[in-house]
């Protein structure tokens, strides 16, 4: 039967190492994706006598990449942050209540988890009902995290993996129940960077926010007897945070902020349902903790007359809290399906 695009899927699971080949996917990710099949095919220029040459041709690499896109969940974030930054394989539990914590610091120091067994590598398989692909040691190379009042929360990351090939679906997966993460029910707070996040909260202001991160992590193909790359190494991150304000009191500080090149910690934080026991966290939770400084500001925009400006904070380590960003969820998985 033809493809029909109503039966694409994308099933994904973590791998136990990277470089392995026989890590099957263990649950659906809730969202799209297709995979792209990175082959380099060379032609190799001969003089044999023959006009246009012959099909002589050699593949000299491997490679594969996959753009997920999704609304943001508090259920498969971890997933991505788990392939982006580090692993958490347990998360923190909560004393008196259901609420498991996950945290991922972002590294700045040569003692952070920053080996290449320190992320965990995803094997996907995606496709429709005419053709199946598997791609394997898949890491998160780029993700953004972007959403604006009356819509989800919205996260699309791209995975770099070793190589796509065919494959048949991994049968009897269940589709995982998540809970979408709403932008609306987020809150914004901005200190000083010597302040404790989450201090001062920024009621009325928040309009819209996009946070493009690039992990740092990267291939690192040697000859060691394979086409794909067998080696991953974290060698830099890079972020910035895009937040477009109501032209208010809270837009007119943070220009101030810019111009004095003041230090700020900003946190976001979003709330979903309540949890199943209620204790340190009542409810589900995704929180973002951002360390820098504002690196530029908009010209005053409007939308229907409503006056508006966009802020760029960029991503840096803050000396006096010894922090560069924080990300945390908390959910009621005590573990990834």
């Amino acid at each position: 039967m033809p493809g029909i695009r109503a039966l694409n899927r994308v099933q994904i699971g973590a791998m136990a190492a990277l470089n392995g080949t026989t890590d099957i996917p263990t649950t659906y990710w809730r969202g799209t994706g297709v995979l792209d099949d990175l082959t380099e095919v060379q032609f190799p220029d001969e003089y044999v006598g023959i006009i246009g040459g012959v099909n002589r041709s050699y593949i000299a690499m491997t490679g594969g990449e996959i753009e997920l896109e999704a609304d943001a969940t508090f259920e498969q974030l971890p997933y991505l942050f788990n392939a982006g930054i580090h692993t958490v394989t347990t998360p923190t539990s909560d004393a008196t209540g259901s609420g498991l914590l996950w945290t991922y610091n972002l590294q700045f120091a040569d003692t952070d988890p920053i080996a290449s067994s320190d992320i965990t590598y995803l094997v996907i398989e995606a496709g429709d009902n005419q053709q199946a692909e598997i791609m394997r040691s898949a890491f998160v190379r780029e993700m953004t995290l972007s959403g604006e009042q009356g819509q989800a929360l919205m996260v699309t990351a791209t995975l770099e993996g070793q190589a796509v090939s065919t494959t048949t679906f991994t049968s009897g997966l269940s589709v995982p129940t998540v809970e979408t993460i709403l932008f609306s029910k987020g809150k914004l707070y901005i200190d000083p960077s010597t302040d404790t996040a989450g201090t001062t909260q920024k009621s009325g202001t928040l309009i819209s926010m996009e946070l493009p991160l690039t992990t740092g992590w990267q291939k690192i193909p040697t000859g060691d007897g394979n086409l794909y790359f067998s080696q991953v190494k974290r060698v830099g991150d890079e972020g910035t945070l895009q937040i477009t304000f109501e032209h208010d009191s809270t837009a007119t500080a943070e220009i101030a902020a810019w111009r004095a090149q003041t230090e700020r910690v900003i946190r976001l934080i979003w709330t979903g349902s309540a949890l199943g026991t209620p204790g340190t966290h009542s409810t589900k939770k995704l929180t973002l903790d951002l360390y820098g400084k504002w690196s530029e500001f908009d010209t005053l925009d409007e939308a229907d007359g409503n006056n508006r400006v966009t802020g760029t904070f960029r991503i840096g380590y803050s000396s006096g809290a010894a922090k560069k960003a924080v990300f945390s969820v908390v959910n009621e998985l005590t573990s990834l399906p």
